[in-house]
């Protein structure tokens, strides 16, 4: 069995505590330190590696405190069960994002840890950051950048250590995946709505040409709204137009949302029978602004616990999330 040693790397940007406690756990990662395994004294790796005890002792102890060692009086420190260090790579840290990846790492067990990334739809990022984590995790969750596919540098990753979130498509079917339905679950949503988008007399989606939300939103709107006869728009920027009593409208970015309340407000429009505005993507600030913004959205808390149990029971799962309209004051 290859023997544990510690080596400090000076170029390293990571202080001597980072550096230890991170070998720690890739040796338990690696199989270089299993369940039981003795690591080396504070006098041995004092001796061993030149840094100081006091900062040996506090790797140990940090790695006690994520249960993933543990100590008795007379044998010292050793491995208290297997360790997992998890890769997740988001697209970017927004509300729901923030909801998601709590409730992800509330279900997992204290002695994973996770590196969290954002790739930012950059395509040199995205295959930059998962290039450089290629044989250092045990289990892996990407947020792909293209809905429609996955990216070839995806397919280095084990596919059985791998979790497709959100956006991509695997038709090899050789990926587990949690994805959403911007298509027909949308159009779905939308039908579900008629009776209130019907009051107003004419419906617009404000879709910008630089959002990374799917294109097929677009066609599921325009579908719903010729099958229902209603008046409609699609628009790629409001910044410039103001709001007009009798209009509905289905927002993508919340910085458009922002601009619509603004509107209402400064002409004393009340949202919910003068305007109507549903929002995609849900959040806890649109469940209070004004009277709660209608959405259309996925349940990320559980799609954070899904991805918890992946990561914990090892087992494929290729699952569509439910989507859903939630009716608040403001439709």
């Amino acid at each position: 069995m290859e023997k544990f040693t510690f080596k400090f790397d000076e170029s390293s940007s990571q202080t001597k505590l980072q550096q230890l406690i991170h070998a720690v756990s890739e040796a338990i990662n690696l199989g270089i330190l299993k369940e039981g395994d003795f690591l080396p004294s504070v006098n041995q790796m004092n001796k061993e590696s030149g840094i100081s005890r006091d900062t040996i002792f506090k790797a140990y102890s940090t790695l006690k405190q994520r249960s993933i060692i543990s100590s008795t009086p007379t044998k010292g420190y050793f491995v208290a069960s297997e360790s997992y260090r998890i890769f997740v790579l988001l697209d970017d840290f927004s509300a729901f994002k923030e909801q998601l990846y709590k409730s992800f790492r509330a279900n997992l067990p204290d002695n994973y840890s996770v590196d969290l990334l954002f790739h930012h739809y950059n395509p040199e990022v995205f295959d930059q950051l998962i290039l450089n984590s290629l044989g250092r995790y045990s289990m892996y969750i990407v947020m792909n950048i293209n809905n429609k596919s996955m990216e070839d540098v995806v397919r280095k990753i084990d596919p059985k250590k791998l979790l497709i979130l959100d956006m991509g498509f695997d038709p090899k079917n050789e990926v587990s995946s949690l994805t959403q339905d911007f298509n027909q679950a949308v159009y779905d949503c939308l039908s579900s709505g008629l009776e209130l988008i019907q009051k107003y007399q004419e419906f617009i989606l404000v879709f910008p040409t630089n959002t990374p939300h799917p294109d097929e939103t677009i066609g599921a709107f325009n579908r719903f709204c010729s099958d229902h006869q209603l008046k409609n728009a699609v628009l790629e920027n409001i910044d410039d137009r103001e709001v007009q009593p009798g209009q509905a409208y289905l927002v993508i970015k919340d910085s458009d949302l922002v601009k619509i309340v603004k509107d209402c407000k400064k002409n004393a429009y009340k949202i919910g029978s003068d305007v109507g505005i549903i929002s995609y993507n849900d959040t806890p600030m649109k469940e209070i602004v004004g009277s709660g913004i209608t959405v259309i959205s996925t349940d990320f808390v559980r799609m954070g616990k899904d991805c918890a149990n992946f990561i914990v029971n090892k087992e494929k799962i290729n699952e569509v999330m439910p989507t859903q309209l939630i009716i608040r004051g403001s439709l």
